[in-house]
């Protein structure tokens, strides 16, 4: 099993908004596409808050093909309708992970 795990730093300003937008609305845009099976959404303790809080969304692929199937086919456009919504009030980073047995 894979996991795209996405970690987020979002602006106070945005913070209560983003949150709502995320569980109601994004994440369940990126588990319709049918790439992954389930998904975790938490937020980082312990660190540096004086710009907003950091979160991390966990999304679980069953096969690398699955996930690259995301990349190519539904990532583009996702990133962007949250670039267009946000715009310089949040900023993340992707990494891939792979469960070790």
């Amino acid at each position: 099993m894979y996991i795209y795990n996405i970690t987020t730093k979002v602006g106070w300003s945005i913070q209560e908004d983003w949150v709502k937008w995320m569980k109601e609305t994004h994440i369940p845009e990126i588990m319709q596409t049918g790439c992954f099976t389930e998904h975790r959404f938490v937020q980082l303790l312990e660190t540096d808050e004086s710009e907003g809080p950091t979160y991390a969304t966990q999304f679980h692929a069953p096969s690398l093909e699955a996930y690259n199937t995301y990349l190519s086919q539904f990532a583009p456009a996702l990133r962007s309708d949250a670039i267009k919504k946000w715009g310089d009030h949040f900023i993340g980073f992707r990494s891939l992970m792979k469960l070790v047995h």
